[in-house]
């Protein structure tokens, strides 16, 4: 008898969910440190690198007060955790706007392309990875099987600014048929979204046939194919939703990695969002607009990940059980 999501989600249990949450809390006190740390890891004196070799002594001690550098660092620590609590990033040293503005002007952007390049994988991905692992089921027709696995396996392996660069030669200079960088409309998204979803696709595709492959060997698979049901009701009705769980989870990593992932992407379109301003703020020095972005980026996976094993809880409450076992235990 199938499982409802009401049903499903009385069975995450209390501890399943402190459990997470403090291993999120955890993680995200280890980034605040670890950003924290990142401008006093710098070799020398990042403040004289920011200023230039030629900047006034004077200058450059005035700046360090400015920036409360002098302070003892647990002083230093606690001021930075105050700031970011509150939302106070810091200040750009060289265009001299907030670092929160910075970034609530680019992260929406970043977002929509991580997350249309994760939706643009999973639609054309699990078709096809089922496709795939009901056409080989069994060790039937090897020459899919090797041409699946062959195109899948070298999508994986090409970086996603080399896509980025191929279809911005094919597309946009080439043949002229859309804008070549930047955000001015719709058909903006097509090339950076292409480029970010094929390697994530073909990872999933890869997934979805074997989930297939598992899902056609069990037996209210051969009940189903022994009653002779409709391809559609079959595939779509029966399989589907049983190979979605380890498929959607993957999805969601997967956004976790764009969303980071898409940096060099961004940079080949000149697409306005965090990654360009990563890359000039670490091209120029930027140190405060640097450091917010690796906090931020972080954040954004650790919360994406946390999130993934709630979903993965309520789709397979084995999880969740399981977890809450090994702790009993």
């Amino acid at each position: 008898m199938s499982t409802t999501p009401l049903r499903r989600a009385r069975r995450l249990t209390p501890r399943f969910l402190a459990r997470h949450l403090l291993r999120l809390a955890i993680s995200l006190a280890v980034l605040v440190v670890a950003s924290f740390a990142m401008i006093h890891l710098i070799p020398g004196d990042p403040l004289r690198q920011m200023l230039g070799p030629t900047a006034p002594r004077q200058l450059v001690d005035a700046r360090r007060a400015e920036l409360g550098l002098n302070d003892a660092l647990p002083t230093q620590f606690l001021h930075y955790v105050q700031h970011v609590c509150s939302g106070d990033l810091g200040t750009s040293f060289f265009s001299s706007q907030p670092v929160s503005g910075i970034i609530a002007a680019g992260l929406p952007n970043t977002l929509a392309l991580a997350l249309l390049a994760t939706l643009v994988a999973l639609v054309v991905a699990v078709p096809l990875g089922m496709w795939a692992g009901v056409r080989t089921h069994k060790g039937r027709r090897r020459g899919t099987e090797t041409a699946f696995t062959t195109l899948t396996g070298a999508a994986v392996a090409i970086p996603e600014y080399l896509y980025g660069l191929a279809l911005l030669l094919v597309f946009a200079l080439g043949l002229g048929l859309l804008p070549p960088a930047g955000l001015t409309g719709p058909t903006s998204y097509l090339m950076p979204v292409t480029a970010l979803s094929i390697a994530p696709a073909a990872m999933i595709a890869r997934l979805a046939r074997v989930e297939t492959q598992r899902e056609l060997d069990t037996d209210y698979m051969r009940l189903a194919h022994a009653k002779r049901l409709p391809a559609v009701r079959l595939y779509a009705v029966h399989l589907l939703p049983n190979t979605l769980t380890a498929t959607l989870t993957m999805g969601g990593l997967l956004l976790g990695g764009l969303i980071t992932g898409s940096v060099l992407v961004e940079n080949v379109f000149a697409w306005p969002g965090l990654g360009q301003r990563t890359v000039e703020a670490i091209t120029q020095k930027d140190y405060p607009v640097a450091q917010a972005m690796i906090l931020v980026y972080g954040a954004l996976v650790l919360i994406i990940n946390f999130l993934v094993d709630i979903v993965l809880g309520l789709l397979d409450p084995k999880s969740a059980l399981s977890a809450t076992n090994r702790q009993e235990g």
